[in-house]
């Protein structure tokens, strides 16, 4: 089980901070965020 969740958080964290999405102009989910609350 401790595999699982430490898989789990490690997708998490590509999937927020560092996977690339061309609909976002190419920035990740965050950086979008960012970006748009700035």
């Amino acid at each position: 089980m401790e595999h699982f969740k430490k898989e789990l958080i490690d997708y998490l964290d590509y999937y927020n901070n560092r996977r690339i999405k061309h609909k976002l102009g190419g920035m990740s989910p965050v950086q979008y965020r960012m970006l748009d609350t700035a």
